[in-house]
């Protein structure tokens, strides 16, 4: 049975519909540092106009505390009409009498946009009345956000008891790699994952373990899963309270398909022009510090990436940003591009890296949520799909 509506299942001609995207970018200076969100967005935006709806945007950016213009969408509004070529209309505020008269003046296929969600408390704690101000906008809700599905938001959840509301393609396209993933992913299916703490993964990793046929980690989370195998790991990070659970998913039922570094680049500290060096990892001084997986680690890595039937990667393999240390996560990236199978990347770091090197367009699905498709995977319902659900029968 269908889960959800999309914008297949209604008719937008005329209509203001209020797309949730998620525009929450990198602002340096008031110049976007990274538009790979804003132009994941522009194909259902630009869906929308073509068949003759008033498009409405709504997103959150950072997290303000309260009205601050330091995290005014307007820079990131301007870099969308450039990047769609059409003007968005920035409007000051969220809901109201002014702003409806804005949004009513404007012709079909406009493109409006409201002001940071969060400067409103409302928004992160779900407040009916910002819902509801926000549905008095709009003839129709998309959800296009998948980046914030996982947060029981005014602007992703709270506005869906209000106003018929569906899904919009960016969002759809996000569900089903994930699907794809969860239900029948070609063999074999490795993940891959990196990134600093074990806590934020520690859930995927039970959940996912039954259904992968590996698991390759890295980043600075393995140095916790290194300490709970018995090996010194010196001033790498290490997460208190984790190692005995850590060590129970490793001596459980799937354990072995956990696949940890067999090398290691160390450095003398956390800078970026620090004294470094290969050892095993057996061999890590006591005074030094993991900052990268070794190059015999990133050679084994890649080459089980290579043997994969579908491969999911969230997280660097060391400190990317540092050229020095970054060879592991390029090695990883640059395997997905001779992989001729499925491949989903998901997380703000590893889309990162991909489009440092150039290679965004290699994955089948470059996911625009790292936190959301965590959840997903982890098997946790998402408020954001969740309030979807109540309107495929009409109710």
């Amino acid at each position: 049975m269908k889960r959800y509506l999309t914008i297949e299942d209604v008719d937008v001609s005329g209509q203001t519909t209020l797309v949730r995207s998620d525009l929450n970018v990198p602002l340096t200076g008031g110049i976007v540092g990274d538009d790979f969100r804003l132009r994941a967005s522009l194909p259902t935006i630009e869906r929308l106009r073509a068949r003759g709806a008033r498009v409405v945007l709504a997103s959150h950016l950072g997290r303000p505390a309260g009205i601050d213009p330091a995290f005014s969408l307007a820079p990131v509004t301007a870099r969308l009409g450039e990047l769609g070529g059409f003007e968005v209309i920035q409007l000051d505020g969220l809901y109201g009498p002014d702003i409806e008269r804005a949004i009513s003046a404007a012709p079909a296929g406009s493109v409006l946009a409201l002001e940071n969600t969060r400067f409103d408390d409302g928004e992160t704690s779900n407040d009916p009345v910002l819902a509801a101000g926000l549905a008095s906008l709009c003839d129709l809700f998309v959800n296009d956000a998948f980046g914030t599905a996982h947060r029981a938001h005014a602007s992703t959840t709270g506005i869906a008891e209000h106003v018929l509301s569906v899904a919009g393609p960016l969002l759809v396209s996000e569900l089903q790699a994930f699907s794809t993933l969860l239900e029948d992913p070609p063999r074999p299916f490795t993940v891959v994952l990196g990134g600093a703490k074990v806590s934020d993964k520690l859930g995927v990793i039970k959940a996912l373990l039954p259904k992968v046929d590996m698991m390759l980690i890295g980043g600075g989370m393995c140095f916790t899963l290194l300490s709970a195998e018995g090996f010194e790991i010196g001033n790498s990070l290490f997460e208190e309270g984790m190692e005995d659970e850590v060590a129970q998913v490793l001596r459980g039922p799937y354990g072995d398909r956990i696949v940890t570094p067999s090398d290691i680049v160390v450095g003398v500290g956390f800078a970026e022009d620090t004294d470094h060096e290969v050892v095993a990892r057996n061999r890590v001084p006591d005074d030094q510090i993991g900052l990268d997986i070794g190059p015999t680690t990133a050679t084994e890595f890649a080459r089980v990436i290579a043997g994969s039937g579908s491969v999911f990667w969230n997280g660097p393999m060391g400190v990317f940003e540092w050229e020095a240390f970054s060879h592991g996560t390029e090695q990883v990236a640059r395997a997905l591009v001779g992989h001729e199978g499925f491949t989903v990347v998901g997380g703000g770091d590893s889309v990162a890296a991909l489009r440092q090197l150039g290679l965004e367009d290699v994955p089948s699905h470059l996911s625009t949520g790292g936190g959301a498709g965590l959840e997903l995977l982890e098997g946790k319902v998402l408020p954001g799909i969740a309030a979807l659900e109540r309107w495929v029968d009409g109710s």
